[in-house]
């Protein structure tokens, strides 16, 4: 047991590690050859072998002190578990320390680059892939092993230990029974004996029956809702039923587990969900980065505004998956950005980027604002105008 644990740690690091020194070495490596052509070729020539040799020792400087002075104390003081770093769960500082230490050095090289081959009247190399597939693949691997170092990476799933693990996807789905509302007793005097319950209506088994669930129990003029759920003879506040309904949204929902000969089809495990979750995640920032590698938009100024708003899109993995602050981040610093910034490339550069992402921003964006400021309005709150006219009929 010891010696999986210890395994599982040391691959976990290294993976780590890995994804923090490659893309910032194979990076800064074709920004020195690109230097050296420069050299080479200007007039008169320059030493271009010096000048190759010198940013690669400033790459392998900069990864040890980096390594040294910043990587090895923070994971020291994470697995110390130092309530300054980890205490509350709300943010991931190693991911922060990775976007800052690895992903903005080499999106600053990647600039770098296209203004030096600008100045220099040269278009030799555009860095294609290595945005995308490395540096970005980087800091999913990054993000992967974060997630995922909690769980054991063998044998089936444990339910207890694995269902806290920091994913949007929605994993370990449980049958809820529906409870029937209580019916009030009829008035008269009280016989003793023994109670006899109340048989449920002609389709209370049906878990989507609004009023099964309590969802469409319609309040009362005082604010109440009568005949809710562990409340035998008393009121049920709507805030109270709202708040005990919310508790049952990520886990909890009402399936029933298929028995056929096909079931193993609906196989589902938490721990593949990451990998899914967090290529998804990512969707939207690769399609961005992947428009800097056309060569009309790579030697435009139009690169800074790519690679500038891609990175603050890389700054939503600091926060924790299941945090409520990651949905209006993502408006923020992705959605909303991206969709201006694929405006002006359709406008100026043709369909080099695809319609399916600028719908995709502008839905996005528009949905946030609807869903969440809008429907608070009377106009849009169509449930409040319905008891505020109930309370005036009673009245």
């Amino acid at each position: 047991m010891g010696s999986g644990r210890t395994l599982k740690f040391a691959l976990c690091e290294v993976l780590q590690f890995a994804g923090l020194c490659v893309p910032l070495f194979i990076v800064m490596q074709r920004f020195a050859v690109l230097v050296a052509k420069v050299k080479t070729s200007a007039q008169p020539p320059g030493d271009g072998s010096t000048a190759y040799w010198l940013i690669v020792a400033s790459s392998i400087a900069y990864v040890t002190s980096t390594a040294l002075l910043v990587w090895v104390p923070l994971k020291y003081m994470v697995f110390m578990k130092k309530k300054s770093l980890i205490g509350r769960k709300k943010w991931r500082p190693v991911a922060l320390v990775y976007v800052i230490l690895s992903t903005l050095p080499c999106f600053a090289f990647l600039i770098a680059s296209s203004e030096v081959q600008v100045n220099n009247n040269m278009k030799t190399d555009t860095f294609t892939e290595l945005p995308v597939s490395l540096v970005l693949f980087s800091l999913i691997c990054v993000d992967v092993v974060e997630r995922i170092r909690q769980c054991r990476l063998t044998g089936q799933a444990n339910r207890e230990r694995d269902a806290d693990i920091p994913s949007t996807l929605l994993t370990h789905v449980e049958q809820v029974t529906p409870v029937a509302p209580i019916a009030p007793a009829a008035p008269g005097p009280a016989v003793p004996g023994p109670a006899v319950p109340t048989p449920a209506p002609p389709g209370a088994s049906q878990p989507n029956d609004r009023n099964q669930n309590g969802a469409g129990a319609r309040p009362e003029a005082n604010g109440t809702v009568p005949g809710a759920p562990g409340n035998t003879g008393r009121l049920f506040s709507v805030s109270r039923l709202n708040a005990r309904s919310s508790s049952f949204s990520t886990y909890n929902i009402t399936l029933h587990e298929y028995t056929g000969p096909l079931r193993f089809l609906c196989a589902s495990d938490a721990r593949a969900d990451v990998f899914v979750d967090s290529f998804m995640f990512w969707m939207d920032t690769v399609e961005m980065v992947r428009v800097a590698g056309h060569p009309p938009v790579y030697y435009s100024g139009w690169v800074y505004p790519i690679y500038i708003f891609s990175y603050l899109s890389c700054l939503r993995v600091v926060v924790m998956p299941h945090s409520p602050l990651l949905s209006s981040l993502g408006v923020i610093v992705q959605d909303l950005p991206f969709f201006f910034v694929r405006v002006g490339l359709i406008a100026l550069f043709g369909f080099v980027t695809p319609i399916l992402y600028l719908m995709k921003n502008l839905l996005v964006c528009l949905a946030f604002v609807y869903f969440n400021f809008m429907t608070k309005l009377r106009i849009f709150n169509t449930e409040r105008m319905v008891f505020i006219h109930r309370h005036q009929n009673i009245e």
